[in-house]
């Protein structure tokens, strides 16, 4: 009895349903393999970057949030010289006017397990 409940728990942890269509697909899938819609990747929010930039740049935040902690520290050692605030502002400027998929290919690349 306990193997189908805990086998009926896992088949859903695992799957999701197609963006389009609904069908039921693996939790990984990048493409529907009914109707072939690619999956949005669930990662990091284009605009929680811009604005993490543009209001908490100058310590490097937003450089921690897209995965990038070395910049992040860089940023933290010259907080006090303005210059990663500055930046910071540009980059939620540059971040603001990124396509969807350039910003995805740059900072919200799936995992290859």
């Amino acid at each position: 009895m306990n193997s189908n409940p805990s086998t009926s728990n896992d088949t859903a942890v695992e799957t999701k349903f197609c963006t389009d269509c609904g069908e039921n697909i693996n939790l990984r899938a990048v493409v529907c393999p009914k109707c072939g819609v690619p999956q949005a990747h669930k990662g990091r929010s284009k605009l929680a970057a811009a604005l993490i930039a543009i209001f908490l740049g100058s310590f490097g935040i937003h450089k921690f949030y897209l995965g990038r902690p070395i910049w992040g520290i860089v940023y933290l050692l010259l907080f006090w010289t303005l210059v990663p605030a500055i930046i910071g502002f540009i980059e939620g400027i540059v971040y603001l006017v990124m396509s969807e998929e350039n910003f995805d290919a740059k900072y919200n690349v799936p995992n290859q397990n």
